[in-house]
């Protein structure tokens, strides 16, 4: 754990021994002055003014300028549950804490700094580290934008906030679909994107900032074999796709297609222009992960929110047909994700607390979605053959471009 987290650090020292001069007007990169290495269960040291018995952690002090990391439990459940790549991302992260500490005002770091800004920069510039493992310039790590930036983002939805943490508080980090928008806007673009995000535009952007009387009343999650409930949800697609002319049919008799393939739980049928859903497998995503277990790992559930995009994947495709768009290929499949991005949009409750009898999106409701979105098995993010795209950042970054511009975004962007 040791050598590969030396390894990570020298890369990174590399990365920024180039991009702090080049993109912040000449400053050098000045080294770490300690990274430290402990067993959270072993014989407990004093780091950054705190016992490391029982810290299960990695993290940056400005204190003592020291970047520390738990090779006893925390690096070995890493590489164990999502692969090498994700130590590199958490360590990547903590260096751009590094990073944030000698830039300063560059950084629109001061004293005053709320947290979410800082844990969102850090993102941001561990996502522009891995732009350059990317592109071939590391000498430690190879990575491809497939199965290689999928363990990355996944580290970042295991380290998410918990749903209803307002990001005005000290501590938070912000949520899955706030968090993978971080990293990807630090891979596409680099640090000088990383170092403008502020107090306005975390304020402006984040979706979710805590749970209220209004997302109560929402409600969390709800049972998707319910009528009422599956109603409510059937009413919903079709007023977010009123504009699509004819519409699919929604079946809840089981996901075949009669002679032809499927795709199950949920499958799309052209010949009859039919949606088939397998309501009794679908519940089985739709059951939320108990606490501490991680949704859609070792056969957990995720959510009712993920259920119902992946019907709503499959009645995109239908209204994609109509349109004489291609049902196969990985353009299709990213469509359909933007698409679905497009109908979660639809659902958010505009006029709260008007005490409507309408299927709303709920706190942790996008989360579910990055969740579904980074299985390997994606139905949101796949073609009718069912096929996924193999990138899990392209996924969620076309379902992003649906919640943000709607269905004439997608058609834009995937024509």
């Amino acid at each position: 754990m040791d050598r590969l987290a030396v390894n990570a650090l020298a890369d990174i020292y590399d990365y920024w021994t180039e991009r702090m001069p080049a993109d912040f007007g000449g400053q050098k990169f000045e080294p770490i002055a300690r990274l430290a290495s402990y067993d959270s269960g072993g014989k407990p040291v004093e780091l950054c003014g705190t016992s490391t018995a029982g810290l299960v952690n990695a993290f940056y002090c400005g204190a003592d300028d020291s970047v520390a990391w738990d090779r006893g439990e925390l690096l070995p459940m890493l590489d164990k549950q999502f692969g090498p790549m994700s130590v590199v991302a958490v360590l990547a992260h903590e260096m751009g804490h590094a990073v944030q500490f000698r830039l300063g005002e560059k950084s629109n770091m001061n004293q005053g700094t709320p947290t979410i800004v800082k844990e969102q920069q850090a993102d941001c510039y561990a996502g522009g580290f891995f732009r350059y493992v990317a592109e071939g310039k590391a000498k430690h790590f190879t990575i491809n934008t497939g199965t290689g930036l999928n363990q990355a983002l996944a580290t970042m939805f295991f380290i998410r906030d918990p749903a209803g943490l307002s990001a005005k508080e000290q501590g938070a980090h912000g949520l899955a679909f706030d968090r993978v928008y971080a990293f990807q806007a630090g891979f596409a673009e680099g640090p000088k994107r990383c170092a403008k995000m502020d107090v306005a535009e975390i304020e402006g952007r984040i979706e979710e900032k805590e749970r209220t009387e209004s997302d109560e009343r929402a409600g969390g999650e709800v049972d998707i074999t319910e009528e009422d409930k599956f109603a409510l949800f059937e009413e919903s697609v079709k007023s977010a796709f009123s504009a699509a002319g004819e519409q699919p049919r929604i079946s809840i008799d089981g996901a075949s297609c009669g002679g032809s393939a499927g795709t199950p739980p949920v499958s799309y049928c052209p010949d009859g222009n039919t949606v088939a859903v397998d309501l009794e497998e679908l519940a089985k995503i739709a059951t939320p992960p108990k606490r501490g277990e991680e949704p859609g790992v070792d056969g957990n559930g995720i959510g009712d929110f993920a259920a119902f995009a992946e019907i709503v994947s499959r009645y995109a495709l239908g209204v994609q047909k109509g349109a004489g768009a291609t049902l196969e290929g990985e353009t299709a499949g990213l469509r359909t994700a933007c698409l679905v991005g497009a109908w979660a949009e639809f659902t958010v409750d505009k006029t709260p607390g008007d005490g409507d009898r309408q299927l709303h999106l709920a706190v942790g409701d996008l989360d579910e979605a990055v969740a579904e979105l980074l299985q390997e098995n994606s139905l949101i993010a796949a073609d009718i053959n069912g096929k996924q795209v193999p990138s899990g950042f392209a996924r969620v970054e076309a379902f992003r471009i649906g919640y943000h511009d709607g269905d004439a975004g997608c058609a834009r962007a995937f024509s």
